[in-house]
């Protein structure tokens, strides 16, 4: 029975939640840059490189054999989807970005807050030297006169 309390003391700690929260919302976030990328952008670049899909671009090591006869496939297609990898790549650079900005505003704001918490610190108290300098000043200003 311990091993279920260990357990359930282990799930509701605040990191894991935080952790679970994250990782949830971060699944949903890939799909939003997933869409950007294949609904957004990637069309535009296929427009650029005139109609191309980039899915489709593919080198083939060997083509599918189909039946003459019925038209079925006797051994499929054997190709390297390099259009699908760019693609791919092309995601994981919007969403390595998209984090990138999102904690460097977390840093930023949390620097903000962490300056507005913190009261200015207190003057360091002189040094022997210092408060020795101060005496000799005052002293030589009441020699001369200057008050």
């Amino acid at each position: 029975m311990s091993l279920l309390k260990e357990f359930k003391e282990f799930a509701m700690r605040g990191n894991v939640i935080d952790m679970a929260v994250g990782v949830i919302v971060g699944g949903a976030f890939g799909k939003i840059v997933t869409s950007l990328v294949n609904d957004i952008i990637m069309p535009g670049v296929g427009v650029i490189t005139g109609g191309a899909n980039f899915s489709e671009f593919k080198y083939v090591l060997q083509p599918e054999q189909v039946d003459g006869v019925t038209k079925e496939v006797i051994t499929p297609e054997v190709a390297i989807t390099w259009g699908a990898f760019v693609q791919t790549v092309v995601d994981f650079l919007i969403i390595a970005f998209c984090i990138f900005l999102a904690i460097k505003v977390m840093n930023k704001l949390m620097r903000k807050k962490k300056v507005e918490e913190e009261p200015a610190p207190a003057p360091a108290e002189p040094t022997k030297e210092e408060v020795l300098l101060t005496e000799i000043r005052d002293l030589l200003k009441q020699q001369t006169g200057k008050n």
